[in-house]
């Protein structure tokens, strides 16, 4: 079984059990990294995009993660800023690629941007990103560390290989920058950064060029990002870092740092944006964002979205999204061109990134979810909860009614403020335009059953015309 460990780092206390230039673009160098080369099959698999610095260093990259060299295992870290109160789909690549490398019995750190999070990451954006206040950030950062550290305990109990595995480490960065002095700091580490470099990068260049301009907050983050670098190589002994392809340039500012500090070298990997059909970085800002917090995407949400991604997608999807093996990829798009109408590898990928988000249960509930709204299913209704039908009819209305001996379709409608009042009301019934449960209902004299009407979770689920859904909680069954 697994054997992961899960910390968290906040306001400088643990919690849990502790535990150049060039891009090498890999694909002949297996030899020399671990037994089928960790580097090579993620590439492979298009998870790893780029790798820096390519040549020149006394290590190359691939001997770190090699077992016969003394250099394993290797601590690798990526940093999410909490810009919101939760993660999205865009950021899955990232902390995928942190756990194959946890799986490869490396030690892995998902940094929470608790500092750099007021200042705002330029890099991929065309404006400022919206100020965000203290108290803000702070919760948010809560929020990001609950969210990482429970997909990393979804990860350890339903997706366990059978190998030792590396810890898992949920740290944040406000802990070492509340206790630094502003102009302490400035003298320290701003000597080691030259002005030229710093301007030259893509990211800061493209803003120099908008009509916006770039702030000094913004131009300030790569400093702060290469300080993560650093301050994570000296007290976890990181020499990788993870990040989204839009981050290579905070990355070499990060290396050109630690360079220049210790004389010892250190590595960027960076993975794959994941861009909507348009062409757009799925994120908050494009405002097309999946997100991975229940309270903002249901599981079904999340299950759906994959569910519904084209043929000419799912087969790169499942190499990113899932841990499946590439010969059980091959056979699950064997099987999809005899059967394209049953949407195998649609529904197999759906359910890998569904269980790693929201666990076994999550999965179960959004399978539930699919029964109920695509197939009808008075079954999958009956055991839904009261969260789950409004996360499945978000904009259905909720209301919580008393049954009275006798109570009539007719009356239901009208409690809940489904129909009319008046003979328009009633001929609606009469004409067919309303179902419970699936149902269609035409007389509006029916007197409610238990087990019919209402479900034996004591919800029912009131259908007017295609669209209008209300679900109403029966009191005093």
């Amino acid at each position: 079984m697994a054997a992961s460990m899960f910390r968290c780092f906040s306001r400088g206390r643990w919690f849990g059990s502790p535990g150049t230039s060039g891009f090498l673009f890999l694909g002949l160098r297996e030899a020399h990294s671990g037994a089928q080369g960790l580097l090579a099959v993620q590439k492979a698999r298009g998870l790893f995009k780029e790798f820096f610095p390519e040549r020149g260093t006394k290590i190359e990259l691939p001997e770190l993660f090699d077992r016969g060299t003394g250099n394993f295992p290797q601590t690798i870290y990526c940093g999410f800023d909490p810009t919101a109160d939760s993660l999205h789909v865009g950021h899955l690549l990232a902390l995928l690629g942190l756990f194959h490398f946890q799986r490869a019995g490396h030690n892995v750190i998902a940094l929470v941007g608790g500092a750099t999070a007021r200042l705002g990451d330029p890099s991929g954006r065309t404006k400022e990103r919206e100020a965000l206040g203290a108290e803000r950030v702070r919760s948010n950062a809560r929020a990001l560390r609950q969210g990482l550290l429970a997909m990393g305990a979804n990860h350890q109990q339903l997706f366990a290989d059978g190998r030792p595995w590396g810890s898992f480490t949920v740290l944040d960065n406000s802990a070492w920058y509340q206790k630094q002095h502003l102009v302490d700091f400035l003298s320290a580490v701003g000597g080691h950064f030259r002005m030229g470099t710093l301007l030259s990068r893509l990211s800061v260049q493209t803003r120099l060029k908008s009509p916006e301009g770039m702030s000094l907050a913004e131009f300030f983050y790569q400093v702060l990002q290469a300080y993560d670098f650093y301050y994570l190589f000296q007290h976890y002994g990181c020499r990788v870092q993870l990040g989204g392809s839009d981050q290579l340039g905070n990355i070499m500012s990060g290396y050109e740092f630690i360079h220049k500090l210790t004389g010892e070298d250190v590595f960027g990997i960076t993975v794959p944006l994941i861009t909507s059909t348009t062409g757009a970085k799925l994120g908050k800002s494009a405002g097309n964002a999946v997100w991975l917090n229940r309270d903002k995407t249901s599981p079904f949400e999340l299950y759906q979205f994959f569910v519904r991604q084209q043929d000419n997608l799912v087969e790169r999807y499942l190499k990113l999204f899932t841990f499946l093996p590439l010969p059980e990829i091959d056979h699950i798009m064997q099987l999809h061109e005899k059967e394209p109408e049953k949407r195998g590898p649609q529904k197999r990928l759906a359910a890998e990134v569904t269980k790693l988000v929201h666990g076994q249960e999550g999965l179960a509930s959004a399978k539930r979810c699919t029964q109920a709204l695509y197939h009808s299913s008075i079954d999958a209704l009956e055991v839904m909860s009261d969260q789950e039908l409004k996360e499945l009819f978000k904009e259905a209305s909720f209301s919580e009614l008393v049954l009275d001996p006798g109570t009539s379709v007719l009356d239901t409608c009208r409690k809940a403020n489904a129909i009319p009042d008046g003979p328009r009301g009633y001929r609606m019934i009469t004409e067919g335009g309303v179902s419970i449960n699936h149902r269609q209902v035409t007389n509006p004299e029916s007197v409610l059953v238990v087990g019919q009407h209402i479900l034996k979770n004591g919800l029912s689920l009131l259908k007017i015309g295609k669209r209008n859904f209300y679900i109403i909680k029966w009191l005093q069954l």
